[in-house]
């Protein structure tokens, strides 16, 4: 049977998984028909069918992933590059609105490159560590200290929430292949839909203030507000507050 509820769409960063979204779906269910899709090459999604797949692909397998579900224009919400895949859906015409946590696409290429080669460096000290990661995740001080880019506290995060991130992305197929060169979003003025950018206060992957000028230059009408207290992973440290700012966007919580 067919929810009679509005449709919203979850989607995720990059090396996570729709499951990213756990704590803050069942806060938006009593008004929302919500969908959590993993994206393309990510874990949980769909398979890569082509080599050096690129962030135009991962949008075109989320407006393929609307048109089977026969969504047409369902409200978004995304977080980094989920954000960025958000407002490109709505340059599309497929967004009745959006809400962007932390999106990428608003830096400068000298940011980009060395966030690349940081992320990278990570995961390949993660990998190289991962057996002996459920042991290190049951100290609450060193999940702080694992989850920093993350979250902003890391020790309220289960070991096993921990673990669920880490693997997510290890399990990311395209990590290597898409270039954030591509990840560049272009001014869009007037908006297509009503556009939300919420960003985090103490985002140490995207830091506010590399973003907030070029946000406001690019969606001059857009909304742009900062998220106190949260990191990167707003929704790890606060889905409530998470969930709260996307059913302001989406006007579910002006009509109950």
């Amino acid at each position: 049977m067919t929810s009679k509820l509005p449709p919203l769409v979850l989607l995720h960063g990059a090396v996570m998984s729709g499951d990213a979204w756990q704590e803050v779906a069942p806060l938006l269910a009593a008004r929302h028909a919500v969908y959590a899709p993993s994206a393309l090459g990510h874990r949980g999604g769909p398979a890569v069918q082509r080599r050096s797949p690129t962030i135009w692909d991962v949008v075109d397998a989320s407006e393929r992933y609307l048109d089977e579900k026969g969504l047409d224009k369902p409200h978004l919400a995304g977080l980094s590059m989920g954000g960025f895949v958000a407002l490109e859906l709505a340059r599309r015409g497929r967004a009745m609105s959006v809400c962007a946590f932390s999106p990428g696409g608003f830096w400068s290429d000298d940011f980009r490159v060395r966030a690349e080669k940081k992320g990278r460096r990570g995961l390949k000290l993660v990998r190289h560590i991962r057996p002996i990661l459920p042991l290190v995740m049951k100290s609450a001080l060193l999940r702080r200290q694992m989850m920093r880019d993350s979250a902003v506290h890391g020790e309220r995060i289960s070991a096993e929430r921990a673990m669920e991130t880490i693997d997510d992305a290890l399990e990311c197929t395209i990590v290597h292949d898409v270039d954030t060169a591509d990840e560049h979003v272009a001014l869009m003025d007037p908006l297509p839909c009503p556009i939300t950018i919420a960003w985090a206060e103490k985002d140490r992957v995207i830091p506010v203030e590399i973003a907030e000028a070029v946000v406001r230059e690019r969606l001059p009408r857009a909304t742009f507000t900062v998220l106190p207290d949260v990191g990167h992973m707003a929704m790890l440290d606060d889905p409530e507050l998470v969930a709260s700012t996307i059913l302001a966007v989406t006007g579910a919580l002006a009509k109950h």
